[in-house]
């Protein structure tokens, strides 16, 4: 009974050491995941499968990237990552777009429920398909105003940075669109090359191949500076319609988050591979590549722009009778 009773103590204590080998074991001792709450090939996606593989080389694990779209504003992927342990081993890939996920009652939290960090973002512009009758954005305005709601425009999702921007362009110069949403920038811009729509709103950097390929006509860029592309300036919005100062311009800000209650290890482990791939030379030459400006913000700075985001980006829609829930109700500050 006593060498019985000596084994047991002995098996007690392996399993206990067992036990506590695992708990000591530093973040992270496993692959993580991120998944995408927009769509595989639009601006969001790209930078996540780009920044994580940067990461990946200044981490012990790998990373795999997953899309989870749908929703209202991203929120099927937000909710997805929101139900997942809040240990650091399931990020969220987002972008500015996703503030509006509670004043469209997407889900009833707010933005704070996330530590974010920011790789960069791309300025948006409003293109035609190529064979479009339009080659000016007053011609565009003009036939909108003549026939109101029957033009049918993409512009992403409803909410989406894209979709402000399209009701910035309304407002700001009178016109008024048929907004048709789409689940990402890709989808959308796909649906203005087979004709489905008459124009789309999304960044440059998802449209750059389009154009340079001659399947886009790009009209105005949504920003006060003209830009530069493929030998040709690309006019400014504001130019044309003084009333746009009003309600633009809106910065992207795409990256992704882990939940703010995760460990501080995980989030201090995270933000050192984040700065790392941030100043390497790869993401650098992505960047100047593909149209981004690169910020590199994360913790309480990308924390502060987002607030700052869902504010304006809440009131805005909530002003422009596009929200369904009002942000006071929700804690949101105006602007």
């Amino acid at each position: 009974m006593r060498r019985t009773l000596l084994k047991l103590l002995t098996a007690a204590a392996i399993t206990m050491g067992i036990s506590s080998g695992v708990n000591a074991q530093e973040y992270p001792f496993r692959d993580i995941t991120t998944a995408v709450v927009w769509g595989a090939g639009g601006g969001t996606d790209s930078i996540n499968r780009m920044i994580m593989a940067e990461m990946e080389k200044h981490l012990p694990v790998g990373i795999s990237v997953i899309n989870q779209t749908g929703g209202v504003a991203g929120s099927n992927g937000m909710v997805y990552v929101m139900n997942q342990p809040d240990d650091g081993y399931t990020l969220v890939g987002l972008s500015e777009s996703n503030v509006t996920a509670a004043v469209q009652g997407g889900w009833n939290n707010k933005f704070s429920f996330w530590h974010p960090f920011i790789v960069g973002g791309s300025p948006d512009l409003i293109s035609v398909p190529a064979n479009s009758p339009y080659n000016t954005l007053e011609e565009l305005v003009d036939a909108a105003k003549a026939a109101p709601g029957t033009i049918p425009a993409a512009a992403s999702g409803s909410g989406s940075i894209h979709h402000l921007n399209l009701l910035a362009i309304e407002n700001g110069s009178g016109a008024k669109f048929k907004f048709v949403p789409y689940k990402g920038s890709a989808p959308g811009q796909e649906a203005a090359i087979a004709g489905e729509v008459d124009l789309v709103v999304t960044s440059l950097a998802e449209q750059a191949p389009l154009i340079a390929g001659g399947k886009l006509k790009p009209l105005a860029m949504l920003t006060p500076e003209a830009a530069e592309f493929g030998g040709k300036t690309i006019p400014t919005a504001f130019a044309s319609y003084d009333g746009l100062d009003k309600y633009l311009p809106l910065k992207q800000a795409i990256g992704f988050a882990v939940h703010a209650s995760a460990p501080d290890a995980a989030k201090a482990a995270l933000t050192e591979a984040f700065d790392k791939a941030i100043a390497s030379d790869t993401v650098a030459e992505w960047a100047k590549a593909n149209n981004y400006d690169v910020s590199g913000k994360s913790g309480a700075e990308a924390s502060a722009i987002f607030t700052k985001l869902e504010s304006t980006f809440a009131w805005t829609l909530w002003d422009l009778g596009a929200a369904k829930v009002e942000p006071a109700t929700l804690g949101i500050a105006k602007p």
